[in-house]
């Protein structure tokens, strides 16, 4: 299952959180497919000097997420994972209508 992942952290933080995303980058289970750090304000009212990591990444089964996620967290990031439905370009109208019945 593919997900939208956040982790946002105090700049102050940054090292420690770039050292456990290095340590669970080759989780088993976990396929990442895209990884972004925002270089702005992600989402009004974010605290000065908060910087958000936005990725997109496939799990095999809820141990290989937590594996990732939870060493993000105990680093000081607030890490969430919301379950992402992927559609095709063009395709918006179908992929609704097919999940609509």
């Amino acid at each position: 299952m593919k997900f939208l992942e956040f982790a946002m952290y105090d700049v102050a933080k940054a090292a420690e959180v770039a050292q456990a995303s290095d340590k669970v980058a080759k989780t088993p289970g976990r396929k990442m497919l895209a990884d972004y750090v925002c270089e702005g304000i992600a989402f009004p009212g974010q605290p000065p000097n908060t910087l958000v990591a936005v990725a997109v990444a496939e799990y095999e089964s809820n141990e290989a997420m937590a594996t990732a996620l939870y060493p993000m967290a105990l680093a000081g990031a607030t890490v969430w994972a919301v379950p992402a439905l992927e559609t095709q370009v063009g395709s918006g109208a179908a992929t609704e209508k097919k999940y609509r019945k």
